[in-house]
């Protein structure tokens, strides 16, 4: 996952909940992830598939999001939809208290300049 100069660890520590956030609102396949991703934070965080599906796979394994396939709505082959599960909505809520803690006790730093 890329980021405009961001540190590789934050990166990392953000994708899960980039993840979960962006199934919140329902099911999505890998490219629409990736595009909701960076749509919703206008392109500041960018990642490829060799990122993604590794991320959604560790995310199942955990029983935080499931996965079904259903057929193309272009035609073509059938595509993975990953939705959250009731856990997986759990999750969600505690990481985004977690980001909110986080991007709160950072905020004295942030705004002096």
């Amino acid at each position: 996952m890329q980021s405009s100069n961001a540190d590789g660890n934050l990166l990392r520590g953000t994708l899960d909940f980039l993840l979960l956030a962006s199934l919140e609102h329902g099911p999505l396949y890998g490219l629409r992830i990736i595009q909701d991703v960076q749509h919703r934070t206008s392109g500041h965080f960018n990642f490829k598939e060799g990122t993604l599906y590794p991320a959604l796979h560790r995310l199942e394994k955990r029983s935080l999001i499931r996965a079904e396939t259903r057929p193309s709505d272009t035609g073509g082959p059938p595509r993975k939809y990953y939705h959250l599960t009731d856990t997986g909505h759990t999750e969600l809520t505690r990481q985004r208290n977690e980001q909110r803690a986080h991007a709160s006790a950072l905020r004295p730093y942030l705004e002096f300049a």
